[in-house]
């Protein structure tokens, strides 16, 4: 039997968690990018890791419809491959170490892996869950 409690919010959500967890570090990191970058790669890196988030929580408040869900879990999706296209560019670039790049990469993709999941799987997740 399951004892878990129910997910009341999607701060509860281990991947929203996962995600805020890496937008903060990427936060920091960016911190000692050049000041050329601050309105592109800087910039760029920042949004997409913090719309992870922010697709997750609108995901989150759309699970009364499967396709709304599932379609912000897409979106949520994309800006965390995103973030790791920006993430090479940080490291190939010598703004960002190269073990910090891998460490903030792996990071996504354990994030792109629970998306996946999620969008394979949105039933558990739903408010309303379909007849069987």
């Amino acid at each position: 039997m399951d004892e878990r409690k129910p997910i009341r919010s999607h701060r509860e959500l281990e991947v929203y968690q996962l995600a805020f967890e890496a937008a903060m570090k990427i936060f920091d990191v960016t911190k000692t990018f050049p000041i050329e970058e601050r309105f592109s790669l800087t910039d760029q890196i920042r949004r997409s890791s913090r719309s992870v988030c922010a697709n997750l929580a609108e995901a989150w408040r759309k699970r009364r419809y499967e396709k709304s869900f599932v379609n912000k879990l897409n979106d949520a999706e994309a800006e965390a491959a995103e973030t790791q296209t920006w993430l090479e560019f940080a490291v190939k670039c010598g703004y960002l170490k190269r073990e910090s790049g891998a460490e903030l990469f792996k990071i996504y993709d354990g994030v792109l892996g629970k998306l996946v999941n999620m969008i394979a799987k949105p039933e558990p997740w739903l408010m309303i869950r379909k007849a069987r």
